[in-house]
């Protein structure tokens, strides 16, 4: 697992600069991938000093491959939510929902193995309902950086915004958020607790 990490930053690295090949729209993928390039140098940085769980490093690793196809095709015209809509008649490319579902599912586990590592909290009801808030408030947060982006760009932004015509996308973000902090913690808590002992301080894992 020590290899892991490195594995999962190449492959980033090369879809991210894959995807800056002829994108739909160059600011568009600026403004779609500026996570990923803010969170690679965080997490390279802290590598020996704070390395997380490999459940962790997968599931960014994951969120980072989402955001960097949104910003190649814009998230109203990725490919696969286009087969998607298709398939299923719907009115609108799904990626987006997507998107948001992950901005929900993968923060939650960042969020609660830096509460569990950092904190006195343990599992239970009241770090499940501490997890949701903060993703709900990096939900929140994140809305409002569109929303900025969208009253200084104006017309220009209406792809990173990814509305495609719904007067409710930013609520179905935030609902979308909410419910994938929740779906994360309820399917991985448990393979999460047992990477977090594997790093407790004397296990096998954290003398490697």
């Amino acid at each position: 697992m020590t290899r892991l990490p490195g594995a999962l930053l190449a492959l980033v690295l090369v879809a991210l600069a894959a995807s800056a090949i002829a994108p739909y729209d160059r600011t568009t993928w600026l403004e779609e991938v500026v996570p990923v390039l803010l969170a690679v140098p965080v997490l390279v940085a802290t590598r020996r000093r704070f390395r997380l769980t490999p459940l962790v490093y997968v599931l960014l690793a994951l969120h980072a491959l989402v955001l960097i196809a949104g910003g190649h095709w814009s998230y109203a015209r990725v490919p696969a939510g286009e087969w998607v809509r298709d398939w299923l008649h719907l009115q609108r490319n799904p990626y987006d929902r997507l998107g948001h579902l992950f901005q929900g599912f993968v923060p939650a586990l960042l969020a609660r193995e830096v509460l569990l590592r950092t904190s006195p909290l343990r599992p239970g009801k009241w770090l499940f309902a501490l997890v949701v808030c903060v993703c709900l408030a990096f939900s929140a947060f994140y809305e409002i950086v569109e929303w900025w982006t969208a009253a200084a760009s104006g017309d220009g932004a209406a792809d990173f915004l990814g509305t495609q015509g719904d007067p409710w996308d930013t609520q179905w973000d935030m609902l979308t958020a909410l419910v994938g902090a929740i779906l994360g913690q309820l399917a991985l808590s448990r393979v999460h607790d047992r990477q977090l002992a594997r790093l407790a301080p004397g296990s096998a894992e954290t003398k490697r």
